[in-house]
Protein backbone atom coordinates (compact mmCIF):
# COMPACT_ATOMS: atom_id res chain seq x y z
CA UNK A 1 0.00 0.00 0.00
CA UNK A 2 1.15 3.72 -0.23
CA UNK A 3 3.35 4.82 2.54
CA UNK A 4 4.76 1.12 3.20
CA UNK A 5 8.01 1.83 2.16
CA UNK A 6 10.36 2.48 5.42
CA UNK A 7 11.66 5.88 3.97
CA UNK A 8 9.14 8.98 3.63
CA UNK A 9 9.74 11.50 0.81
CA UNK A 10 9.54 15.29 1.49
CA UNK A 11 9.09 18.10 -0.83
CA UNK A 12 8.42 22.33 0.23
CA UNK A 13 6.35 24.49 -1.63
CA UNK A 14 7.74 27.50 -1.92
CA UNK A 15 5.30 30.55 -2.52
CA UNK A 16 6.45 33.85 -2.16
CA UNK A 17 8.38 35.09 1.48
CA UNK A 18 5.83 31.99 2.92
CA UNK A 19 2.82 31.09 3.66
CA UNK A 20 1.88 33.32 6.28
CA UNK A 21 0.51 36.71 5.06
CA UNK A 22 2.81 38.54 7.39
CA UNK A 23 5.90 36.88 6.77
CA UNK A 24 7.48 39.35 4.57
CA UNK A 25 7.79 41.46 7.25
CA UNK A 26 10.20 39.22 9.48
CA UNK A 27 13.72 40.20 9.64
CA UNK A 28 15.25 37.56 7.95
CA UNK A 29 12.59 37.95 4.85
CA UNK A 30 13.78 39.56 1.75
CA UNK A 31 10.83 41.27 0.11
CA UNK A 32 12.48 43.29 -2.57
CA UNK A 33 14.75 40.10 -3.55
CA UNK A 34 11.37 38.41 -4.60
CA UNK A 35 11.49 39.46 -8.74
CA UNK A 36 14.83 38.49 -8.75
CA UNK A 37 16.28 34.80 -10.51
CA UNK A 38 18.87 35.09 -7.22
CA UNK A 39 15.90 34.80 -4.33
CA UNK A 40 14.71 31.67 -6.03
CA UNK A 41 17.79 29.95 -6.60
CA UNK A 42 18.85 30.54 -3.15
CA UNK A 43 15.51 28.91 -1.71
CA UNK A 44 15.78 25.78 -4.42
CA UNK A 45 19.35 25.56 -3.75
CA UNK A 46 19.17 25.21 0.06
CA UNK A 47 16.50 22.65 -0.47
CA UNK A 48 17.93 20.91 -2.45
CA UNK A 49 20.89 21.06 0.02
CA UNK A 50 18.57 18.86 2.39
CA UNK A 51 18.29 16.74 -0.09
CA UNK A 52 14.49 17.38 -0.84
CA UNK A 53 12.81 15.19 -3.51
CA UNK A 54 11.64 18.22 -5.29
CA UNK A 55 10.02 21.68 -4.50
CA UNK A 56 7.03 23.25 -6.48
CA UNK A 57 6.54 26.67 -7.12
CA UNK A 58 3.14 28.54 -6.76
CA UNK A 59 1.34 30.64 -9.40
CA UNK A 60 -1.70 32.46 -10.56
CA UNK A 61 -4.02 34.30 -12.85
CA UNK A 62 -5.22 36.83 -11.08
CA UNK A 63 -3.13 38.99 -8.02
CA UNK A 64 -3.40 37.44 -4.89
CA UNK A 65 -5.62 38.43 -2.59
CA UNK A 66 -7.93 37.23 0.97
CA UNK A 67 -10.88 36.68 -1.07
CA UNK A 68 -10.59 33.20 -3.46
CA UNK A 69 -13.15 35.03 -5.67
CA UNK A 70 -12.29 38.55 -5.78
CA UNK A 71 -9.42 41.21 -5.80
CA UNK A 72 -9.03 42.69 -2.59
CA UNK A 73 -7.44 46.23 -1.74
CA UNK A 74 -4.66 45.64 1.01
CA UNK A 75 -1.73 47.28 0.79
CA UNK A 76 -0.10 45.21 3.76
CA UNK A 77 0.38 41.84 1.54
CA UNK A 78 2.90 40.50 -0.95
CA UNK A 79 1.18 41.28 -4.36
CA UNK A 80 2.81 40.14 -7.41
CA UNK A 81 4.43 37.27 -8.73
CA UNK A 82 6.68 35.63 -11.37
CA UNK A 83 6.15 33.16 -13.87
CA UNK A 84 6.48 29.98 -11.75
CA UNK A 85 7.47 27.62 -15.38
CA UNK A 86 10.02 30.61 -16.00
CA UNK A 87 11.53 30.82 -12.32
CA UNK A 88 12.00 27.00 -13.04
CA UNK A 89 13.84 27.12 -16.29
CA UNK A 90 15.80 29.68 -14.44
CA UNK A 91 16.65 27.60 -11.15
CA UNK A 92 17.47 24.71 -13.09
CA UNK A 93 21.10 24.73 -14.36
CA UNK A 94 22.09 26.47 -10.78
CA UNK A 95 21.04 22.54 -9.44
CA UNK A 96 21.87 19.28 -9.98
CA UNK A 97 19.36 16.78 -8.62
CA UNK A 98 15.82 18.59 -6.93
CA UNK A 99 12.95 17.93 -8.86
CA UNK A 100 11.21 21.18 -10.11
CA UNK A 101 7.58 21.25 -10.10
CA UNK A 102 5.79 24.97 -11.14
CA UNK A 103 2.34 25.24 -10.71
CA UNK A 104 0.15 25.89 -14.01
CA UNK A 105 -3.36 27.04 -14.44
CA UNK A 106 -5.32 24.57 -16.68
CA UNK A 107 -8.62 27.29 -16.93
CA UNK A 108 -8.12 29.93 -19.36
CA UNK A 109 -4.46 28.27 -20.78
CA UNK A 110 -3.76 26.18 -23.29
CA UNK A 111 -2.24 22.44 -23.48
CA UNK A 112 -0.19 22.63 -26.27
CA UNK A 113 1.81 25.92 -24.72
CA UNK A 114 2.13 24.00 -21.42
CA UNK A 115 3.60 20.98 -22.39
CA UNK A 116 6.04 22.63 -24.56
CA UNK A 117 7.19 24.61 -21.47
CA UNK A 118 7.42 21.94 -19.62
CA UNK A 119 8.92 19.64 -21.91
CA UNK A 120 11.78 22.20 -22.42
CA UNK A 121 12.14 22.22 -18.43
CA UNK A 122 12.49 18.74 -18.27
CA UNK A 123 15.58 19.35 -21.22
CA UNK A 124 16.64 22.10 -19.49
CA UNK A 125 16.84 20.15 -16.04
CA UNK A 126 17.80 16.55 -17.40
CA UNK A 127 14.97 14.82 -16.52
CA UNK A 128 14.04 17.00 -13.26
CA UNK A 129 11.13 18.41 -14.30
CA UNK A 130 6.90 18.04 -12.86
CA UNK A 131 3.99 19.88 -13.35
CA UNK A 132 1.28 20.95 -10.55
CA UNK A 133 -2.08 21.16 -12.27
CA UNK A 134 -4.43 23.89 -10.51
CA UNK A 135 -8.17 25.14 -11.67
CA UNK A 136 -9.16 28.64 -11.06
CA UNK A 137 -12.86 29.73 -10.23
CA UNK A 138 -11.88 33.46 -9.95
CA UNK A 139 -13.99 35.84 -12.17
CA UNK A 140 -10.76 38.32 -11.94
CA UNK A 141 -8.71 35.90 -13.70
CA UNK A 142 -11.54 34.91 -16.36
CA UNK A 143 -11.43 38.92 -17.29
CA UNK A 144 -7.83 38.47 -18.23
CA UNK A 145 -8.59 36.44 -20.99
CA UNK A 146 -11.39 38.22 -21.89
CA UNK A 147 -13.48 34.54 -21.24
CA UNK A 148 -16.32 33.56 -19.38
CA UNK A 149 -15.73 31.86 -15.49
CA UNK A 150 -15.48 28.01 -15.76
CA UNK A 151 -18.63 27.09 -13.59
CA UNK A 152 -17.77 24.82 -10.94
CA UNK A 153 -18.37 21.51 -12.10
CA UNK A 154 -16.49 21.41 -15.14
CA UNK A 155 -13.54 23.00 -13.64
CA UNK A 156 -12.06 19.29 -13.24
CA UNK A 157 -13.57 17.77 -16.02
CA UNK A 158 -11.41 20.21 -17.98
CA UNK A 159 -8.40 19.85 -16.26
CA UNK A 160 -8.94 15.64 -16.63
CA UNK A 161 -8.85 16.87 -20.61
CA UNK A 162 -5.88 19.02 -19.79
CA UNK A 163 -3.85 16.61 -18.88
CA UNK A 164 -4.48 14.44 -21.17
CA UNK A 165 -3.94 16.33 -24.07
CA UNK A 166 -0.29 17.35 -22.96
CA UNK A 167 0.53 13.41 -22.00
CA UNK A 168 -0.87 13.06 -25.80
CA UNK A 169 1.62 15.80 -27.17
CA UNK A 170 4.88 14.40 -24.99
CA UNK A 171 4.13 11.15 -26.43
CA UNK A 172 3.98 12.82 -30.00
CA UNK A 173 7.34 12.10 -30.72
CA UNK A 174 8.79 8.81 -30.01
CA UNK A 175 12.33 8.26 -28.66
CA UNK A 176 14.05 7.95 -31.55
CA UNK A 177 12.61 10.49 -33.81
CA UNK A 178 15.43 12.88 -33.82
CA UNK A 179 18.66 11.02 -36.17
CA UNK A 180 20.74 13.64 -36.27
CA UNK A 181 22.18 12.23 -38.97
CA UNK A 182 24.99 14.03 -40.96
CA UNK A 183 26.31 11.78 -43.47
CA UNK A 184 22.54 11.18 -44.60
CA UNK A 185 21.12 14.71 -44.37
CA UNK A 186 18.23 13.33 -42.01
CA UNK A 187 18.17 15.01 -38.91
CA UNK A 188 14.55 13.43 -38.27
CA UNK A 189 12.49 10.49 -38.92
CA UNK A 190 8.99 11.87 -39.37
CA UNK A 191 7.24 8.07 -39.29
CA UNK A 192 8.28 8.65 -35.52
CA UNK A 193 5.88 11.50 -35.39
CA UNK A 194 2.48 11.28 -34.03
CA UNK A 195 -0.91 13.18 -34.64
CA UNK A 196 -2.28 12.79 -31.20
CA UNK A 197 -5.49 14.12 -32.20
CA UNK A 198 -7.85 14.99 -29.30
CA UNK A 199 -11.60 16.26 -29.28
CA UNK A 200 -12.98 17.22 -26.04
CA UNK A 201 -15.86 19.54 -24.80
CA UNK A 202 -12.88 22.01 -23.83
CA UNK A 203 -9.73 21.04 -26.47
CA UNK A 204 -9.52 20.28 -30.11
CA UNK A 205 -5.59 19.53 -30.79
CA UNK A 206 -3.90 17.93 -33.65
CA UNK A 207 -0.38 17.59 -32.95
CA UNK A 208 2.00 16.79 -33.31
CA UNK A 209 4.39 18.68 -30.50
CA UNK A 210 7.44 21.12 -31.45
CA UNK A 211 9.17 19.96 -28.86
CA UNK A 212 10.30 15.83 -28.76
CA UNK A 213 9.78 13.98 -26.47
CA UNK A 214 11.23 14.94 -22.40
CA UNK A 215 13.88 12.81 -20.98
CA UNK A 216 11.81 11.43 -18.89
CA UNK A 217 9.20 10.31 -21.50
CA UNK A 218 6.34 12.62 -19.60
CA UNK A 219 7.57 14.77 -16.72
CA UNK A 220 5.60 14.32 -13.26
CA UNK A 221 2.35 15.67 -13.31
CA UNK A 222 0.62 16.36 -9.60
CA UNK A 223 -2.16 17.72 -7.86
CA UNK A 224 -3.71 18.84 -4.96
CA UNK A 225 -7.33 17.97 -3.62
CA UNK A 226 -9.46 18.34 -0.87
CA UNK A 227 -12.88 15.95 -2.11
CA UNK A 228 -13.82 13.18 -3.62
CA UNK A 229 -13.91 15.11 -7.00
CA UNK A 230 -10.40 15.95 -6.72
CA UNK A 231 -9.33 13.13 -6.20
CA UNK A 232 -11.03 11.06 -8.45
CA UNK A 233 -8.62 13.42 -10.97
CA UNK A 234 -5.45 12.66 -8.96
CA UNK A 235 -6.25 8.49 -9.17
CA UNK A 236 -7.10 9.55 -13.29
CA UNK A 237 -4.99 12.05 -14.67
CA UNK A 238 -1.87 11.89 -11.54
CA UNK A 239 1.88 10.77 -10.72
CA UNK A 240 1.79 12.82 -7.35
CA UNK A 241 -1.22 13.90 -5.53
CA UNK A 242 -1.21 16.30 -2.45
CA UNK A 243 -4.07 16.07 0.02
CA UNK A 244 -4.92 18.16 3.23
CA UNK A 245 -5.35 15.64 5.96
CA UNK A 246 -5.74 16.77 9.75
CA UNK A 247 -4.91 13.80 11.24
CA UNK A 248 -3.54 10.35 10.55
CA UNK A 249 -7.21 8.66 10.48
CA UNK A 250 -8.30 10.98 7.78
CA UNK A 251 -4.73 10.13 6.02
CA UNK A 252 -5.84 6.82 5.70
CA UNK A 253 -9.11 7.40 4.66
CA UNK A 254 -7.78 9.84 1.94
CA UNK A 255 -4.96 7.79 0.55
CA UNK A 256 -7.43 4.57 0.24
CA UNK A 257 -10.06 6.10 -1.62
CA UNK A 258 -7.76 7.86 -4.27
CA UNK A 259 -6.44 3.99 -4.39
CA UNK A 260 -10.09 2.94 -5.49
CA UNK A 261 -10.46 5.76 -8.20
CA UNK A 262 -7.05 4.61 -9.54
CA UNK A 263 -7.88 0.58 -9.97
CA UNK A 264 -4.90 -1.26 -11.29
CA UNK A 265 -3.07 1.80 -12.53
CA UNK A 266 0.36 1.99 -10.65
CA UNK A 267 -0.05 3.89 -7.95
CA UNK A 268 -0.30 7.48 -7.14
CA UNK A 269 2.63 8.53 -5.06
CA UNK A 270 0.31 10.70 -2.00
CA UNK A 271 2.12 13.46 0.20
CA UNK A 272 -0.04 15.04 2.31
CA UNK A 273 0.55 18.42 2.78
CA UNK A 274 1.15 20.93 6.01
CA UNK A 275 2.42 24.61 6.73
CA UNK A 276 5.05 24.18 9.32
CA UNK A 277 6.40 27.07 12.16
CA UNK A 278 9.59 25.53 13.41
CA UNK A 279 11.72 26.38 15.90
CA UNK A 280 14.48 24.97 18.28
CA UNK A 281 11.44 24.70 20.89
CA UNK A 282 7.91 24.89 21.22
CA UNK A 283 7.38 27.80 22.78
CA UNK A 284 9.34 29.54 20.09
CA UNK A 285 7.31 28.61 17.45
CA UNK A 286 4.36 29.26 19.53
CA UNK A 287 5.18 32.64 19.98
CA UNK A 288 6.40 33.52 16.73
CA UNK A 289 3.14 32.16 14.98
CA UNK A 290 1.38 34.20 17.14
CA UNK A 291 3.26 37.57 17.11
CA UNK A 292 3.26 36.80 12.81
CA UNK A 293 -0.92 36.55 13.72
CA UNK A 294 -0.85 39.83 15.33
CA UNK A 295 0.93 41.69 12.55
CA UNK A 296 -1.36 39.98 10.42
CA UNK A 297 -4.27 41.54 12.76
CA UNK A 298 -6.01 37.48 12.52
CA UNK A 299 -4.93 34.06 12.93
CA UNK A 300 -3.40 32.15 10.03
CA UNK A 301 -6.38 29.87 8.41
CA UNK A 302 -5.29 27.12 5.54
CA UNK A 303 -6.67 24.28 4.05
CA UNK A 304 -4.21 22.26 5.27
CA UNK A 305 -2.87 21.38 9.10
CA UNK A 306 -0.81 23.91 10.46
CA UNK A 307 1.64 22.36 12.35
CA UNK A 308 3.69 24.34 15.45
CA UNK A 309 6.49 22.97 17.28
CA UNK A 310 10.13 21.47 16.46
CA UNK A 311 12.20 19.41 13.89
CA UNK A 312 12.25 16.45 16.55
CA UNK A 313 7.76 16.90 16.87
CA UNK A 314 7.23 17.27 13.56
CA UNK A 315 9.26 14.02 12.49
CA UNK A 316 6.88 12.49 14.94
CA UNK A 317 3.83 13.29 13.15
CA UNK A 318 5.04 12.70 9.58
CA UNK A 319 6.26 8.67 11.06
CA UNK A 320 2.61 8.32 12.02
CA UNK A 321 1.01 10.15 8.97
CA UNK A 322 3.22 7.52 6.74
CA UNK A 323 2.50 4.42 9.21
CA UNK A 324 -1.16 5.34 8.15
CA UNK A 325 -0.47 5.42 4.31
CA UNK A 326 1.54 8.81 3.24
CA UNK A 327 4.25 8.29 0.77
CA UNK A 328 5.51 12.12 1.80
CA UNK A 329 5.29 15.47 2.92
CA UNK A 330 5.13 18.87 1.10
CA UNK A 331 5.94 20.91 3.43
CA UNK A 332 4.43 24.67 3.07
CA UNK A 333 7.09 26.84 5.41
CA UNK A 334 5.16 29.72 6.88
CA UNK A 335 7.98 32.13 6.59
CA UNK A 336 11.23 32.12 4.33
CA UNK A 337 14.16 31.48 4.81
CA UNK A 338 13.62 30.79 8.56
CA UNK A 339 11.39 27.44 8.19
CA UNK A 340 13.03 26.44 5.38
CA UNK A 341 16.57 26.46 7.17
CA UNK A 342 14.93 24.67 10.39
CA UNK A 343 13.65 21.68 7.55
CA UNK A 344 16.78 21.28 6.05
CA UNK A 345 18.99 21.61 9.02
CA UNK A 346 16.19 20.39 11.78
CA UNK A 347 14.02 18.02 10.18
CA UNK A 348 15.90 16.61 7.88
CA UNK A 349 18.73 15.24 10.17
CA UNK A 350 15.94 13.93 12.59
CA UNK A 351 14.47 12.02 10.02
CA UNK A 352 17.54 10.11 8.62
CA UNK A 353 18.62 9.51 12.50
CA UNK A 354 15.42 7.16 12.56
CA UNK A 355 15.78 5.70 9.14
CA UNK A 356 12.99 7.61 7.58
CA UNK A 357 15.50 9.55 4.89
CA UNK A 358 17.66 8.92 2.66
CA UNK A 359 21.26 10.13 2.59
CA UNK A 360 21.72 10.99 -0.33
CA UNK A 361 19.56 11.18 -3.92
CA UNK A 362 19.05 7.74 -5.22
CA UNK A 363 18.06 8.97 -9.02
CA UNK A 364 19.31 10.85 -11.96
CA UNK A 365 15.40 11.95 -12.80
CA UNK A 366 12.74 13.40 -10.81
CA UNK A 367 10.89 9.92 -11.68
CA UNK A 368 13.77 7.98 -10.22
CA UNK A 369 13.81 10.12 -7.23
CA UNK A 370 10.27 8.70 -6.60
CA UNK A 371 10.41 5.44 -7.82
CA UNK A 372 8.22 5.63 -11.17
CA UNK A 373 9.07 3.85 -13.71
CA UNK A 374 9.58 5.90 -17.26
CA UNK A 375 6.35 5.63 -19.18
CA UNK A 376 6.48 3.29 -22.33
CA UNK A 377 5.20 6.09 -25.71
CA UNK A 378 1.59 5.56 -26.08
CA UNK A 379 2.36 6.30 -30.40
CA UNK A 380 5.07 3.99 -30.93
CA UNK A 381 2.74 1.33 -33.04
CA UNK A 382 0.53 3.74 -34.12
CA UNK A 383 -0.55 6.01 -37.42
CA UNK A 384 2.40 8.11 -38.34
CA UNK A 385 2.53 11.91 -38.96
Amino acid sequence: MPGSSDRLHLAVALDGTGWHPASWREPDARPADLLTAGYWTDLVAEAERGLLDFVTLEDGLALQSEHPLRADDRTDRVRGRLDATLIAARVAPRTRHIGLVPTVIATHTEPFHASKAVATLDYVSSGRAGVRIQVSANPEAAGHFGRRTVPDPDLLSEAGDYVEVIRRLWDSWEDDAEIRDVTTGRFVDRTKLHYVDFEGPWFSVKGPSITPRPPQGQPIVAALGHVDAAYRLIASSADVGFITPHDAAETTTTVAAIATHRGDQPPVRVFADLVVFLDDTTVAARSRRDRLDEVAGRALRSDAEIFTGTPAELADLLAQWHDAGADGFRLRPASLPHDLLQITDGLVPELRSRGLFHASYAGHSLRESLGLSRPANRYSTAATY
